[in-house]
């Protein structure tokens, strides 16, 4: 624990107002004075500036024409009483980042008739291909274009339902910043720590948010529903940039990429336990989070308003620890071996789907795997905002088992895993695909039946296949 009682103080390095800045620092005493304890007090006063003051070490570095915007920004930060995300400056910062555009210089824009009209076409022609490959319907209601803020817009209720679970704990710690034996007076000062754990992951969320919004093609990149239910979204900007060096055409690209959203947009919506199994899973990982408390007093010292990709930074480096626990083990396989089978299924599906019919399939394919095994967004997104690294070689596991069980069971069999999240294979399933094709499953259809016409005939859940016979080509019995 710091000597500054609640963690506030210019960086250890060289300040960001140079030598005027150490003199200051020299001349309070390091911020050690026992004069003001709790450091508060206007920049610049006597005996109240310094390291121990964080007005000072926040904004000392201003130039008069910035201090007001700085203190704005402050007011926003200490007056939120929300959650444990400040969403709104999450949402303020995200917009901000995308309007600077992406590393190579490629900004956003509106979305113009034409790309509009070619992604509807493109998911009215990938959802045709998709009808031989897959026995679940068309889940798409509606085919849209985004730009990358209107993704922003778009995601953000998906992303709230996914991080709160660990700002949560990150609110609790900021408590924890303070002294014990200053606890019991310094309530409002705990609310204010509050409020500060809550701006700062508003900034690393706007930020991480901001910058997939640069690299993301759909609502589903990352292996879960981000957007809106039965809505299939890419964005044009994206996927050009995406193809410009695969040598290509626009229009396979661009059709490829409908396929895979377009099967994403059927597993969600006939398949009605999966999203909260997704987001379940993702939540009990988050349980067995614990938070960094030293970690976390450094950062917010050394917060500067100015640099908000600093504090991004600086989370990304440890602050988030998993329990070494079997419980947690446990959660953590659950998590990556569900979106494997997300993911695997869906990489089988559009493969089945585009073989016969784009030449470009395989290196569209191969593309998009090493995409993601060399870190693409979804893996980066999960580390900066939950502390999860995902293990792509899952992703090639899973498809390898999900092709295997279309050439022994055939479509219907395949998908009619879904049924029930008992049957889907598991991690240890992955390892030994061949073992889990080949042994006898449980057969839960017969069970739903008797359970809804108990409950008076019907189950009340969405068909999951197009056809009445849900065990067609299923030789699991």
């Amino acid at each position: 624990m710091s000597d500054t009682p609640f963690g506030f103080g210019l960086p250890p390095e060289e300040p960001d107002d140079g030598d005027e800045g150490k003199e200051k620092d020299q001349q309070s005493g390091g911020g050690q004075g026992p004069a003001n304890p709790f450091g508060f007090g206007l920049p610049g006063a006597g005996g109240m500036g310094g390291a121990d003051n964080p007005l000072a070490a926040m904004f000392g570095s201003l130039n008069p024409t910035d201090l007001g915007a700085a203190f704005q920004q402050l007011g926003q930060m200490l007056s939120y009483e929300g959650g444990p995300v400040n969403w709104d400056m999450a949402k303020q910062i995200a917009r901000q980042t995308v309007s600077q555009g992406t590393a190579d210089g490629r900004k956003d824009a509106s979305v113009g008739p034409a790309d509009r009209t070619a992604v509807e076409e493109a998911v009215r022609l990938a959802d045709l291909w998709l009808d031989d490959a897959t026995s679940l319907a068309s889940g798409a209601s509606t085919a849209v274009a985004w730009s990358r803020a209107e993704w922003v817009e778009a995601t953000l209720p998906a992303w709230k339902e996914l991080v709160d679970p660990v700002a949560e704990r990150v609110g609790g710690a900021m408590g924890d910043i303070l002294p014990e034996e200053m606890q019991a007076m310094a309530g409002p000062l705990i609310g204010m720590m509050r409020s500060m754990g809550g701006a700062m992951f508003g900034t690393q969320i706007g930020q991480a948010v901001g910058v997939l919004a640069g690299e993301v093609v759909g609502s589903t990149d990352v292996g879960l529903p981000l957007g809106p239910a039965g809505k299939a979204a890419l964005l044009p900007v994206n996927i050009e940039a995406f193809g410009k060096d695969l040598g290509v055409p626009k229009e396979e690209v661009r059709l490829y990429l409908a396929l895979r959203e377009a099967a994403h947009q059927r597993l969600f919506a006939h398949v009605p336990w999966l999203r909260s199994h997704l987001f379940g899973a993702v939540e009990g990982y988050a349980r067995g989070i614990k938070v960094d408390t030293a970690k976390l007093e450094d950062v917010v010292g050394q917060f500067d308003p100015q640099n908000p990709e600093e504090l991004q930074q600086a989370l990304q480096q440890g602050m988030f620890q998993p329990e070494d626990t079997p419980e947690q083990k446990a959660a953590l396989a659950r998590l990556e071996t569900a979106l494997a089978l997300v993911e695997g299924w869906v990489d089988a599906v559009v493969h089945a789907a585009a073989k016969p019919r784009l030449s470009s399939a395989d290196a569209l394919r191969e593309t998009l795997r090493r995409r993601r095994a060399t870190g693409g967004p979804a893996e980066q997104t999960f580390a900066t905002l939950i502390g999860l690294e995902l293990r792509p070689r899952r992703l090639r596991d899973a498809s390898r088992l999900w092709a295997s069980l279309t050439d022994a069971r055939g479509v219907d069999g395949r998908d009619a895993l879904w049924a029930h999240p008992d049957m889907l294979p598991t991690a240890s399933d992955l390892d030994d695909p061949d073992g889990f094709v080949h042994r006898e499953h449980l057969d839960f259809s017969e069970l739903d039946k008797m359970l809804g016409e108990a409950a008076g005939g019907s189950t009340g859940k969405p068909d999951l296949h197009k056809k009445d016979d849900d065990t067609k080509g299923d030789d699991t019995e």
